[in-house]
C-alpha cells in the first residue's frame, strides 16, 4: 500500500433501514414494517448536503459510501438520485471510489446492475459466516447459498468487491475458522473485513451475554484467533493494512483510508458523524438518529444536526493517533507534531518499542508492530496520555 498523501475528503451517507436488526449489531439501524418513503428521505439527504456543503466550501469528493443500515434496500433511482446530489455540492472526479454496502439477501441482480449504471463501482457484502449454523445465531436472513450467490453477482457486475466475516464466535476452533477463511479467500476478489465477534451495550447478544447464555472466547484464544487470521489473509496474499481489514495491494478502501489517515468526511443522514475543517479547526458533527424525527428536522430547518463539537488540538492528536495507529503503513510523526504541537514522548516511545509493540519506519513514520495489534487500545493510551 503506498504511504498516505493527502487524506482526502469523504462523503457518508447513511441509510439506516434494515429488514431484521441483528443481534449483534450496534449501529443505527431500524426496521419498519411498512414501505419507506424513498424519494421523501432522497430529497431530504440532499438538503442536508446543501447545509454541509456551505459549511465545508468548495472541496473535491475522494470517495462515497453508502453505509447503513442496509443500503441494498435503496431502489437503484434513489441511489442514483444520492450520488447526483453529491456531484450537484461538490466536485466529483470520474473514476472516485463509490462503494454500497448490500446484505446477501437483498440482492438481486437487477438490481446491482441498476447500482452499477449509477456509478457505484465496489460493493461490500455483509456475509458474516460461511456456515448456515452460525449465520442463523447471528440472527442473518441469508444462507451460505444466498451469500455465494450474492458474491458471484457482485463479481460479476462491479469493478471491486468486498465481504465482511466475525470471527471468534462462541465455540469457534482455530480449524473451523482457518478452513473458513481459507474458503472466504477463494470467493473474495480483493478485500475482506474480518471482525471479531464483540459484545456491544444494547444489543440482543448483550443481554444473553449478561445471563450467561452466550460465551465467547476468552482473551487467549481470540488472540490466537487473531493472529490465524493475520497469518492466513497474508500467506494467501490479503495482507492486513488495518487491524480488521486485508486486500491485495491497491484493493485498499479509500473511504475508510479517509477516516484512518484522519482525513475530512462528512455525514449524512440519520445518525451519521461528519468530521471536517471549518474556519481552520476540526469540527464534530451528529445528526439525529430516529429516521423519522432527522426527517422531520431536514424538511423544517435544512439539516438534522443535533450535535458538535470543535476539537482541541489534544482531541485531534489523540484521534489522529487512535485512527492511524490502526494502519500498517502507521502514521506521519510530523503531522502529530503539528497537530498536537509537540513530540511524541521520547521516553515512552522508547518503553514500547523495547517491548516490541511499535517500531519507526525510517526517521518519519511510527506503526504498532503485530503484537502491539493486539493489545491496540493500551498503546494508543499510553502515547496519548
Amino acid at each position: 500500500m503506498p504511504l498516505a498523501g493527502e487524506p482526502g475528503f469523504g462523503v457518508y451517507v447513511h441509510w439506516p433501514f434494515c429488514a431484521a436488526k441483528c443481534p449483534y449489531c450496534d449501529f443505527n439501524s431500524h426496521v419498519r414494517h411498512q414501505p419507506v418513503d424513498q424519494p421523501r428521505f432522497a430529497a431530504a439527504f440532499e438538503r442536508e448536503m446543501a447545509a454541509m456543503r456551505a459549511r465545508t466550501g468548495s472541496r473535491t469528493v475522494t470517495s462515497i459510501f453508502l453505509g447503513g443500515g442496509t443500503p441494498s434496500l435503496m431502489r437503484p433511482e434513489t441511489v442514483g438520485a444520492v450520488l447526483e446530489a453529491v456531484a450537484r455540492h461538490w466536485s466529483v472526479p470520474d473514476g472516485i471510489e463509490i462503494t454500497l454496502e448490500a446484505n446477501p439477501s437483498s440482492v438481486e441482480a437487477e438490481r446491482f446492475r441498476g447500482y452499477r449504471a449509477t456509478g457505484v463501482n465496489r460493493v461490500s457484502l455483509g456475509v458474516q459466516a460461511l456456515n448456515d449454523a452460525d449465520l442463523r445465531f447471528l440472527g442473518r436472513l441469508h444462507d451460505v447459498e444466498e451469500a455465494l450467490k450474492a458474491i458471484g453477482l457482485a463479481r460479476d457486475i462491479f469493478p471491486r468487491l468486498s465481504f465482511d466475516l466475525i470471527y471468534a464466535r462462541p465455540g469457534q476452533t482455530l480449524a473451523a475458522w482457518e478452513a473458513e477463511l481459507e474458503q472466504a479467500i477463494g470467493y473474495a476478489a480483493d478485500h475482506l473485513s474480518l471482525y471479531q465477534l464483540t459484545i456491544e451495550e444494547g444489543t440482543r447478544f448483550h443481554a444473553l451475554h449478561a445471563a450467561g447464555k452466550i460465551a465467547v472466547p476468552d482473551g487467549d484464544h481470540a488472540a490466537d484467533l487473531y493472529d490465524l487470521t493475520q497469518a492466513v489473509t497474508a500467506a494467501r496474499g490479503l495482507p492486513a493494512y488495518e487491524i480488521s481489514n486485508h486486500a491485495r495491494p491497491g484493493a485498499e478502501s479509500r473511504h475508510n483510508l479517509v477516516y484512518w489517515r484522519y482525513g475530512e468526511y462528512v455525514g449524512i443522514g440519520p445518525g451519521a458523524h461528519g468530521r471536517f475543517v471549518e474556519e481552520g479547526r476540526r469540527v464534530v458533527t451528529v445528526t439525529e438518529k430516529t429516521p423519522e424525527t432527522w426527517l422531520n428536522l431536514v424538511e423544517a430547518k435544512g439539516h438534522g444536526i443535533v450535535d458538535g463539537e470543535i476539537l482541541s488540538r489534544s482531541e485531534e492528536a489523540d484521534e489522529f493517533l487512535l485512527m492511524g495507529l490502526r494502519l500498517a503503513e502507521g502514521i506521519e510523526l510530523d503531522r502529530y507534531e503539528h497537530l498536537s504541537g509537540q513530540e511524541l514522548s521520547r521516553e515512552r516511545l522508547a518503553v514500547l518499542q523495547g517491548e516490541g509493540l511499535v517500531a519507526p519506519i525510517g526517521n518519519s513514520r511510527l506503526r504498532v508492530t503485530p503484537a502491539g495489534m493486539v493489545v491496540l487500545n493500551a498503546v494508543v493510551a499510553d502515547l496519548a496520555r
